[in-house]
């Protein structure tokens, strides 16, 4: 029996691997996604997911306290921010109100019971940060976040 051929591998499927393996946005939201999963299993008790908790840090640390402000800062969109915001204060983490009689703009803030909760909630973050260190130097993440401001502006 003769050796037959072997058909060569189909272009699409060649392509494709080698798109995700080359894939900066793919590396990096799976990169994400993995350290968001370790950091959330280490927040379950604190009633705060590793979002909620970058969201009113933010709030916490702003020299802006407006929602504009605050979209430029974690790189959301206005309507993912609002809806994100919306369960915080649902639950009385933070206020949002209009700005000086303006109703397009609002101002955000954690209410007292929001700034209980972040304060109670950086102990088990830092433990968090700690363990990630062990396994993924936290540095990487933060190089890669500052690198790409430079995107923001297009």
């Amino acid at each position: 029996m003769a050796n037959r051929p072997q058909a060569p591998e189909k272009t699409l499927v060649r392509d494709a691997r080698a798109a995700v393996a080359a894939c900066a946005g793919w590396a990096s939201r799976l990169a994400a996604r993995r350290i968001t999963n370790f950091l959330e299993d280490y927040m379950k008790g604190s009633g705060l997911s590793i979002a909620q908790f970058g969201l009113m840090a933010q709030i916490a640390a702003a020299p802006n306290d407006t929602l504009g402000g605050l979209a430029e800062r974690t790189g959301l969109d206005q309507s993912t921010l609002s809806r994100n915001l919306r369960s915080l204060e649902t639950a009385g983490l933070v206020e949002i109100a209009i700005v000086e009689g303006d109703q397009r703009r609002r101002a955000v803030w954690l209410t007292e019971k929001g700034a209980r909760q972040l304060e109670a909630t950086l102990p088990i973050l830092r433990e968090a940060h700690a363990a990630l260190a062990k396994r993924l130097d936290p540095r990487l993440a933060l190089k890669l976040a500052e690198a790409s401001q430079t995107l923001a502006g297009k």
